[in-house]
């Protein structure tokens, strides 16, 4: 289910209401509000401006000092040197798609290693009757097999 932007004020004491709740919110209460999910549109009441982009940035810097660090020293020194020149470009372009095949990379490959567990899992459980169909890969299983065993030999 996915849920419209959470429209917030910006009010120039740099306090944020929350429309749908009607009350002031903080910083704290947004950022978990993105965390699950929700994206938010944030609007200067005084000038009528969207300023979400200063709110999530407002965010990000708030983390990255928490944790004493946001990005590597060389990076930084790149992103004041050259600017909006190349790494707006960069960031825009190219930055977030990166993330996001960082992630669904990721869970890719955390979902087969699961696949491989439960595999491994199942395999030492099962019948010869039930791997029958895998009789191509037997020699490579005695591989493993030979190896175990001899591992289990050295042991004893």
């Amino acid at each position: 289910m996915e849920f419209k932007p959470l429209k917030l004020k910006k009010y120039t004491n740099r306090r944020l209401y929350d429309t749908e709740k009607s009350a002031y919110v903080t910083m704290e209460y947004v950022t978990e509000v993105i965390r699950e999910g929700r994206q938010i549109q944030v609007t200067d009441v005084k000038t009528g401006e969207d300023v979400t982009p200063s709110i999530l940035t407002q965010i990000v810097l708030e983390e990255a000092r928490k944790k004493k660090y946001l990005l590597p020293l060389p990076l930084l020194y790149l992103v004041i040197q050259y600017g909006e020149n190349v790494l707006t470009e960069f960031f825009e372009k190219h930055l977030e798609q990166t993330i996001r095949n960082y992630l669904l990379f990721r869970n890719m490959a955390d979902d087969q290693f699961k696949k491989w567990q439960e595999y491994a899992e199942n395999y030492s459980r099962a019948n010869p009757q039930a791997m029958a169909g895998l009789t191509p890969f037997q020699p490579l299983f005695d591989l493993f097999k030979s190896r175990d065993a001899g591992k289990k030999d050295d042991h004893t």
